[in-house]
């Protein structure tokens, strides 16, 4: 249908080591793209000052660093991520009904009192790097992969969550049976030809789009590449009819 047709927008993830390898990509990408994933391995390394750096050099950041634990320190969490002023932050969505709505409900209030936007809370269901083998290991679910991301998915929503993180193979499914407006987060985009990684599920940024994602974390093919503003824009360009 051509309401769905919504062009996605491209987040650099800035799974680097340390500050200066962060800045300089920020530096060289700034102009092009504009939204930057900060994970547990940057975050970890530099801390909370890292963010603000990013943000004041003109960059929207998405927070992943997958909240999960009982609900008052999650909300806690929540709390910290959204006077720092991110636009979009995770959690797990396996982590229960209780501890989702109190981010969702923290969210809200925090930046009502600061007088800023809510960020996006988006819920992780299954890591693209599992495999049906592995989710079978540690569950006993037998059904699909996209079984058990639509079941966590549609929790999300009853949550108030904004949207969840999932590969393309998921996204038209969650898209359908949640709404339009149910923001869908994909990792492992690779262009067409790149080197799959360790990620399983993966998509190119047409087929993601096509699928209904509406933002497509893009990692090594553009912070690995010899020059990332090039292909940043070469990722772009495959956007360019949506």
């Amino acid at each position: 249908r051509e309401e769905m047709k919504r062009k996605p927008e491209v987040i650099t993830a800035l799974d680097v080591e340390c500050r200066y390898e962060a800045s300089a990509l920020a530096g060289d990408l700034l102009g092009v793209v504009d939204f930057f994933k900060v994970g547990s391995r940057l975050f970890t390394a530099e801390g909370p000052s890292i963010v603000k750096e990013l943000q004041d050099a003109g960059a929207k950041i998405f927070l992943d660093l997958k909240f999960h634990d009982i609900p008052a320190t999650v909300a806690g969490s929540v709390r910290a991520a959204t006077t720092l002023g991110v636009r979009m932050m995770t959690l797990h969505a396996s982590g229960g009904l209780d501890m989702m709505r109190a981010a969702a409900g923290e969210a809200a209030e925090t930046a009502e009192k600061l007088g800023i936007d809510r960020p996006l809370l988006v819920g992780v269901t299954v890591l693209t790097s599992l495999s049906r083998e592995d989710i079978s290991a540690m569950t006993p679910f037998d059904g699909q992969v996209s079984d058990l991301v639509l079941r966590l998915a549609e929790r999300a929503g009853v949550a108030g969550l904004d949207g969840i993180v999932a590969s393309v193979a998921e996204a038209r499914t969650v898209k359908e049976r949640l709404g339009e407006e149910f923001v869908v987060v994909t990792p492992g985009i690779r262009p067409s030809g790149a080197d799959t990684g360790d990620q399983k599920r993966v998509a190119t940024p047409r087929k993601a789009a096509e699928a209904g994602s509406d933002y497509l974390v893009v990692g090594r093919p553009i912070t690995t590449a010899a020059s990332p503003a090039d292909s940043a824009r070469a990722i772009l360009r495959e956007l360019d009819d949506f």
